[in-house]
């Protein structure tokens, strides 16, 4: 049997509907030039699909990946609005987020309906993003392994050891997510643990430790270092603290 490979945390920066095309630009090129320096961690960002191009072109031969920040499940065809897989690797993305709960919770995705982004992002050769996380109700009613349980296993549903494996997960407590309020490194090591128990149950121990978990909300240089010291958190989805170069990089820095 192969030896499982260490998990290389991933940083990925969301810029979810923000910046313009010049800010975009002048951000990308300083954590492409920050990024050389860096090797224990990979490195994404997110920009909105108006900038990818001109973020693609800012971060050159750089070690930083690019991404998007949801795609359409449809190869091509009369769907105004939409943007395809297909497009997406044609400039240059290596992943997408999917189900980031702002598309479950404001525009209604379905696990179902994320979960065919999850295999039409896998068969054009893109790295999906698959967002989990619970409201605060459901935390408060003990509902949180069962929320994202739930959402794991329909997002993810007809995917092969193989294509598990590359799914990159993304746990993000609804009730964190630009609030300022961020779980504890406790509570977030303990869903990572149980999301990776979950993993392991449907498929394999040697899928389940090659899954990397990031922890997405309020993340910010001064709790990035705890949170990332957790044996099962892999990384972070950074939302705002992703806008600012400084922030951003004190981030990845927190990764030991």
């Amino acid at each position: 049997m192969e030896p499982i490979p260490m998990r290389k945390p991933l940083i990925a920066g969301n810029w979810k509907m923000n910046l313009d095309r010049h800010a975009a630009i002048v951000l990308a090129n300083a954590i492409a030039e920050a990024a050389e320096k860096i090797g224990n961690v990979e490195i994404a960002i997110c920009p909105p699909f108006v900038y990818l191009d001109v973020v693609r072109q800012a971060l050159g031969n750089s070690v930083v990946a690019l991404g998007a920040q949801n795609m359409s499940p449809e190869p091509s065809g009369a769907f105004t609005g939409e943007i395809s897989a297909g497009m997406l690797k044609d400039v240059g993305c290596k992943y997408v987020i999917l189900g980031h709960s702002e598309r479950r919770h404001l525009l209604g995705e379905t696990d179902a309906f994320i979960n065919t982004k999850v295999h039409a992002a896998i068969a054009a050769g893109l790295l999906p993003v698959v967002c989990v996380g619970e409201l605060l109700a459901d935390r408060e009613a003990g509902k949180t392994a069962a929320v994202v349980g739930a959402q794991l296993e329909g997002s993810c549903a007809g995917l092969s050891p193989e294509q598990m494996a590359e799914v990159v997960m993304a746990y993000e407590p609804v009730w964190a997510i630009g609030t300022g309020k961020v779980a504890s490194p406790e509570q977030a090591e303990e869903v990572h643990l149980a999301l990776r128990k979950m993993i392991s149950d449907r498929y394999n121990s040697q899928t389940a430790e090659r899954v990397r978990i990031q922890y997405g909300g309020s993340v910010k240089p001064s709790n990035a270092a705890e949170l990332l010291s957790q044996p099962n958190i892999d990384g972070a989805l950074v939302g705002g603290a992703s806008l600012r170069a400084e922030d951003f990089l004190g981030i990845v820095a927190g990764v030991k």
